[in-house]
């Protein structure tokens, strides 16, 4: 396509060039030779068409196009052609005119060519993960894009804006969608491969036809909102009808392999294992083979509309064969333990499942019977041969289950109809109202039940029953009434037994041998076919409901009683002075007294609660005896247990307190104060240990005798047991100490405190050592010392050391600390203090009078050697 240039020289001035009559002809002749290339080449690309069905075939089109114009409007554009057209144009020739229009033409078709070649090249990375991309994901996204740009072309576009021009490239990607879909799917390979791989290439090419079609419809919803007049809205059938139908084939597809999948499935190991025919469950596993042989050589493409008859006469020879290899595999591995409708009994179930899988077959072998075709092939005989089989053998099968179910139902069910109502867990009737964990249990056999629903199901399925099923199953809202009613007494009373504690139920007991009287008949005379069972159910709630009151009332009653002891046992019996102005400590004789003091005040408060317990017992003698005595023989036992309830929280009561006061000797908060004094010539705590020992002693003491204040009850009743005089002087009186005050607990609690308390005393005992030091001050005899020290008639220097040695045991003693705190006591040593400064001063007292005599002595005797001296001269 290359332009002839002129021959002759073109070299000077355009206007020049055009008045030489050599030149102009030359050019003329050159510019009908560019004319005519130029009208052939547009004529020859007009004419041009895509080749083949591919979008690339398109695009190919257009591209092969554009470098053909785009080479004949680059050499248009070379200074030497633009010289000859100037010339020409100067000359005014008429063939400048005709070659400018002809120019005209192939610009205008350039723009067009070079515009769709670019819009097309943008869709070109598209198109090809659509031909060539793998996985579900590459052509999910690959499909909105691609569409996204092609409804871009149908607003932006000068070609593709028109219906004849998008159908046709729609149609295209159409094509190339569905070559794709045929080289995933391909039946040469497919059934070699692993079933769950080709179910998932199934999958993968049936996603991406579906994808085509609704990312279609969503364009068209994209461009109708985008407000444009020119709607997207093509023939349907055109583009999509080929691929629909392939969605169609790729199901029909799927489902073969899911259903050669489930019957692999069918022939586990463990089938073969526990199988009564092993061969047989081979033989069946070859048949499923043969079955979906036909689909792995078929003569013809499945995915062309144009063999569709032949791949439904497949497709529909499958379906039947699979049913009934399905339907004698499913008979051959449960028949033994068939699976059940819901709420159908087992055997009229397993009848019903039985006729379920028959009545598909028949429905199979009908079809077969209406294609003349399939019944009369080798196949079809084959299935038909299959059909009489296995019909035979269901048909023995629920014969078998139907005579067994009858013949048990005619044995059993008079049997199960002379059960009692009731079955109680005891072994004896004296046992059952004194043991809590008695249980009656309503006797209704579930056989009953099941036979009744096994009845009702064997007459809608066409079978005679038994005449006692009949009426039985009849009786069932009648029986369904009574073991309901029976249910909920039984509830009832057991929970009632749930409530009672053992002291209760002896309490009751004559409430609960009446009440056993009359549960004793439905365990001992009524029977499922008695008439009183409706009376007996009345019989039994009225009472249950009467021993119900009762028992709330009395848990009433016990609620006080409980709250009474619950007081009792939480009291504080140890409550200890405050400390004043927060150091200063009472003394322990003060706090000892406090503490008796605080006690007795509590005791009183303690005997109100205890004495408003007998009231509430004879409350409860009222609702139950009918009388007020305190004394019924009926609350005896009753009585008894309360009494000992009392017994358990008094000795709480004491143990409690002994530990909290136990705790109170251990921690590091100060209770009362005590001094270490100095009784010459021991250094001692005053009080002295003895003495605090036996204030504690007194107090724990103290504490168990709180319980002389609770009076025993005589026996039998919960009325305070009178002073009892044993001698002439001496009168008993029957308290809870004697028993209380022997509870190992409580001696324990006692011995651990004085023990706590003794360590204490002999390690504030063992800080006093220290002082012993100074001991010297007063355990020395100050004037033997002192009568020594004056013989020896020491200098002053000597003196000085003794002064110095004594004032610096007074400084000391000034710096040692006054107050030592150690668990529950404050030791104060300010008097201990204060007593070795005044033995420290009182020597230093003394010393010092010594040096004053002997200086005197000196100075007297000084005096009369000067006098002696002056009388001699």
């Amino acid at each position: 396509l290359k332009l002839e240039m002129p021959t002759v020289n073109l070299d000077g001035e355009v206007t020049a060039l055009a008045t030489v009559p050599e030149v102009v002809q030359s050019l003329k002749s050159c510019a009908v030779t560019w004319q005519e290339l130029i009208s052939r080449v547009l004529e020859e690309q007009l004419k041009k068409v895509p080749e083949g069905d591919s979008p690339f075939a398109e695009i190919n089109h257009w591209c092969e196009k554009n470098a053909t114009l785009s080479a004949l409007t680059e050499q248009l554009k070379l200074s030497e052609v633009q010289k000859v057209l100037e010339i020409l144009q100067e000359a005014e020739s008429e063939f400048a005119g005709d070659l400018q229009i002809v120019l005209s033409d192939l610009r205008k078709h350039h723009m067009q060519v070079q515009d769709n070649a670019k819009f097309l090249l943008t869709l070109e990375r598209q198109l090809k993960n659509l031909s060539t991309g793998t996985g579900v994901d590459v052509i999910s996204n690959t499909i909105p894009s691609l569409l996204n740009g092609l409804r871009l072309a149908w607003i932006m576009s000068q070609h593709y804006d028109k219906e004849e021009h998008m159908v046709p490239f729609l149609e295209r990607i159409s094509w190339e969608i569905s070559t794709r879909v045929r080289k995933v799917v391909d039946l040469q390979t497919l059934f070699t491969q692993d079933i769950s791989a080709a179910k998932m290439k199934i999958i993968e090419a049936k996603t991406t036809l579906e994808q085509w079609k609704k990312c279609y419809f969503a364009t068209c919803i994209q461009v109708e909102e985008s407000g444009s007049k020119r709607y997207w809205k093509f023939d349907v059938k055109r583009l999509f009808e080929k691929t629909d139908y392939m969605v169609s084939i790729c199901q029909d597809l799927y489902d073969i392999f899911q259903v050669t999948e489930e019957l692999h499935n069918l022939f586990i190991p463990e089938l073969i294992i526990v199988s009564e025919n092993p061969k047989g469950v081979d033989e069946l596993q070859r048949e499923v083979n043969i079955v979906i042989s036909p689909m792995e050589g078929l003569a013809f493409d499945p995915f062309s509309m144009e063999t569709a008859r032949d791949w439904a006469f497949i497709m529909e020879e499958f379906r039947e064969d699979v049913m009934v290899e399905i339907v004698k595999q499913i008979f051959v591995q449960n028949f033994k333990d068939p699976p059940l409708y819901k709420n159908h009994p087992p055997v009229a179930g397993a009848i019903s499942w039985s006729r379920s899988l028959c009545h598909r077959i028949e429905h199979t072998i009908t079809r077969f019977q209406e294609e003349e075709e399939l019944l009369a092939s080798e196949r079809g005989k084959e299935v038909k041969q299959i059909y009489l089989q296995v019909t035979k053998k269901m048909k023995e099968y629920e014969d078998q289950k139907y005579r067994l179910w009858r013949d048990r139902t005619e044995h059993m069910l008079p049997l199960l109809l002379k059960d009692s109502l009731l079955t109680v867990s005891s072994a004896t009737e004296e046992s059952v109202t004194t043991k809590k964990s008695v249980r009656f249990t309503l006797n209704f056999s579930p056989e009953i039940q099941e036979i009744i629903i096994e009845t009702k199901y064997m007459e809608h399925l066409g079978l005679p029953v038994p005449e006692m099923a009949r009426y039985v199953a009849l009786q069932e809202d009648k029986y369904l009434r009574y073991t309901n009613k029976l249910k909920v007494m039984l509830d009832r009373y057991h929970k009632l037994m749930e409530m009672m504690n053992e002291a209760e139920i002896k309490l009751l007991d004559h409430c609960m041998q009446e009440l056993w009287r009359i549960l004793k008949a439905g365990h001992k005379r009524l029977t499922w076919t008695s008439v009183g069972i409706g009376e007996f159910v009345i019989q039994c709630t009225q009472t249950i409901g009467k021993l119900e009151l009762l028992v709330h009332q009395i848990h009433n009653i016990t609620e006080d009683l409980n709250s009474k002891l619950q007081s009792i046992e939480s009291t504080d019996l140890f409550k200890f002075p405050r400390s004043k102005n927060g150091d200063k400590y009472p003394g322990a004789k003060e706090f000892f007294d406090y503490v008796k003091c605080e006690q007795a005040k509590t005791v009183e408060q303690l005997v109100r609660k205890y004495s408003a317990i007998p009231q509430l017992l004879i409350e409860v003698e009222r609702r139950v005896a009918n009388t007020n005595s305190g004394k019924s023989p009926k609350l005896a036992s009753y009585y008894a247990y309360w009494e000992n309830r009392i017994y358990q929280v008094l000795t709480q009561l004491i143990v409690k307190n002994l530990q909290a006061f136990n705790a109170t000797v251990l921690a590091n908060v100060p209770q009362f104060q005590i001094e270490a004094v100095l009784s010459v010539p021991e250094i001692t705590l005053q009080p002295n240990t003895n003495e605090i020992e036996q204030m504690t002693v007194q107090s724990i003491q103290d504490c168990v005798e709180v319980t002389k204040h609770f009076i025993r009850w005589m026996h039998r009743s919960c009325i305070e047991c009178p002073p009892q005089r044993v001698k002439a002087d001496e009168v008993v009186t029957f308290s809870f100490y004697s028993d209380v005050s022997q509870s190992p607990l409580i001696n324990e609690q006692a011995v651990l405190i004085t023990q706590n308390v003794h360590k204490l005393l002999a390690s504030l005992n063992k800080g006093l050592d220290q002082w012993k030091r100074y001991d010297m001050l007063w355990r020395s005899d100050k004037g033997a010392v002192l009568e020594r020290l004056a013989a020896e008639k020491p200098s002053c220097v000597i003196f000085d050391e003794h002064l110095q040695f004594y004032m610096k045991i007074i400084q000391e003693v000034t710096q040692q600390p006054l107050i030592k705190d150690e668990q529950f006591i404050r030791l104060q040593l300010a008097p201990l203090v204060s007593a070795v400064q005044e033995n420290a001063k009182s020597w230093v007292m003394s010393i010092g009078k010594l040096l004053n005599e002997l200086a005197r002595e000196e100075l007297f005797s000084l005096q009369d050697e000067i006098q002696v001296g002056v009388f001699s001269l």
